[in-house]
């Protein structure tokens, strides 16, 4: 098991980027921090190293020789669930939410600050499965609906459903509120660790992933209901 240095073990990094010298000094700022960092610089072989490494999360460039990193994200995303942080040139608001909702968890502008990058590892790292902290009632079911923290499962009616590191932790937060309204300003901060700006869209594009991945009507949803101006209720009983 691998855990944060806070712990005195180390997290596996998978670093995607065909940038050799950005790549080794990516590696060379997080490993004293705790991390192992290994490096792969051809996006085609990627997708394998990433499914069979498994590593504890992948920092994934996306303009990358063969693959690029949205298709990488893509094809990955069912069969990896820990955090996926893209890192790319290009700012704009349309990468950005295209990643998102390829099932990135985070997306990073280069250059990048190498405090930000550490900090964006940890908050999602915190929130990563560890059985000896997983204590109390790690198992919530709501109307059909089972989130399992301990296990990183998902079921609705018996039925297992595949989400993302950033899905599930934005679905057990709805679920530990099920029946009350939780704001956006609230989830963001819980997941990201740092200040709402009111314009960032993450968190409404994975509310629209989970609907899908539930089988919510996302034109009449009746598990994640949208409450207008304020955020989001996961239904007790949905109807």
């Amino acid at each position: 098991m691998n855990l944060c240095s806070v712990a005195n073990m180390t997290y596996r990094i998978l670093l995607v980027e065909d940038d050799l010298e950005l790549g080794d000094l990516v590696a060379e700022y997080l490993t004293p921090h705790g991390f192992e960092v290994a490096k792969e610089t051809s996006g085609d072989k990627a997708v394998q190293r990433i499914i069979e490494e498994s590593p504890d999360a992948v920092l994934l460039d996306v303009n990358l020789p063969g693959t690029d990193g949205f298709t990488i994200c893509r094809e990955v995303r069912e069969r990896y669930h820990g955090p996926i942080i893209l890192l790319t040139a290009r700012d704009t608001e349309t990468d950005e939410v295209l990643g998102l909702e390829f099932g990135a968890d985070d997306y990073l502008a280069k250059p990048v600050s190498p405090r930000v990058l550490l900090a964006r590892l940890r908050t999602h790292l915190r929130r990563q499965p560890h059985d000896e902290l997983i204590s109390g009632d790690s198992v919530i079911e709501v109307g059909g609906l089972v989130v399992d923290r301990g296990r990183r499962i998902v079921l609705v009616a018996g039925r297992s459903v595949s989400v993302s590191t950033a899905e599930f932790d934005l679905l057990w937060l709805l679920a530990q509120h099920a029946g009350t309204v939780v704001s956006r300003a609230m989830l963001f901060e819980n997941l990201h660790g740092f200040k709402f700006d009111g314009f960032d869209r993450s968190i409404d594009l994975r509310v629209s992933r989970l609907r899908k991945k539930l089988g919510d009507d996302p034109h009449q949803p009746t598990r994640i209901l949208s409450i207008r101006g304020i955020g989001y209720q996961l239904a007790a009983e949905p109807s």
